[in-house]
């Protein structure tokens, strides 16, 4: 395994890469033959391209594009995406690219890529190498946060047309829409040896800074060795919507040490039913679930001031 140091070498030097498109994700249908031309344009010696258009498929096209041994797999996609191929690339002596073409983009936010594909590429020319931590709930390593309860509910019913013609604005549709029959859930975290028990529609456990496009704390980012738990709201729907509000308000402004942010290493979840859990907008099971910390598990193109602990 390469260092750090002498991968961003390599890239900027060789420009060995592959690259997947999931044209299924909001943008990514638009911009996959673009963010190719771009690519090339840039220098970079393309060994595959493969543009993924349903579902199943994008595992075989990380696996492939990875098995060509290139020093950056470049994916373009949303969270889903990025959550598996960063999933695929744990471990791995190859840099994931981002090319944010989803709905929110949490992780691209949280690692500091920009949003337009001219300048996320750029960040693949002029940026470097660091590393970050994967999230693992159960067996199933992740880049952002699981979510547990209405949110899982939401990606099983936003249609994917809402989501390329609405963007954000798909997610809190879908809900206004799902939210008055919806049950709050009876939650019990376990951490250590402290146990906190709560009575909310959502809690979420995130490994990354960003959700719904927002930051969820000023100090919360993906490279901390931490997860940070929190419901949204309590018991009641109007909670949840006056939780939702403040928390894509005041995200910026407020801190791991307030509450009710829970930051940990490790955590166990229960609910009083079995609950759907989404991770990175997939559905993934149910709980019981252990989520825990794979530190500096994947390493990803980030722009050159990048903070790298």
């Amino acid at each position: 395994m390469r260092t750090k140091q002498e991968l961003t070498a390599a890239i900027r030097r060789d420009r060995k890469a592959a690259l997947v498109i999931n044209a299924g994700s909001r943008r990514g249908r638009e911009h996959c033959e673009r963010a190719r031309a771009r690519l090339v344009a840039a220098g970079f010696d393309l060994l595959g391209t493969y543009r993924t258009d349903r579902p199943g498929q994008l595992e075989e096209s990380v696996a492939a594009a990875a098995d060509l041994k290139p020093d950056v797999l470049v994916v373009g996609g949303g969270d889903g995406t990025l959550s598996t191929a960063g999933r695929l690339l744990a471990h791995r002596d190859i840099a994931l690219g981002l090319l944010p073409l989803g709905t929110t983009n949490n992780f691209a936010r949280t690692v500091g890529v920009p949003l337009d594909l001219d300048d996320a590429i750029a960040v693949l020319t002029q940026g470097k190498v660091i590393d970050v931590d994967l999230g693992i709930a159960g067996e199933r390593r992740f880049t952002n946060h699981v979510g547990v309860g209405l949110s899982a509910d939401i990606m099983l019913r936003t249609p994917p047309r809402l989501k390329r013609v609405s963007g954000r604005l798909a997610y809190p549709l879908t809900a206004l829409a799902l939210l008055g029959r919806h049950r709050p859930l009876r939650a019990t975290v376990r951490a250590g040896d402290t146990t906190h028990e709560l009575v909310t529609h959502q809690l979420y456990v995130a490994n990354g800074g960003f959700h719904a496009g927002r930051p969820i704390t000023a100090d919360a980012d993906a490279d901390d060795r931490l997860l940070v738990a929190y419901p949204v709201g309590g018991a009641t729907r109007r909670g949840l919507i006056r939780a939702t509000v403040r928390n894509a308000a005041t995200g910026h402004r407020r801190t791991l040490r307030d509450e009710p942010f829970l930051a940990v290493r490790e955590l166990w979840l229960e609910t009083d039913r079995p609950a759907r859990v989404e991770v990175d907008g997939e559905l993934c099971g149910t709980t019981p679930i252990r989520v825990g910390v794979d530190a500096n598990a994947l390493r990803v193109m980030a722009p050159a001031d990048s903070r790298d602990r």
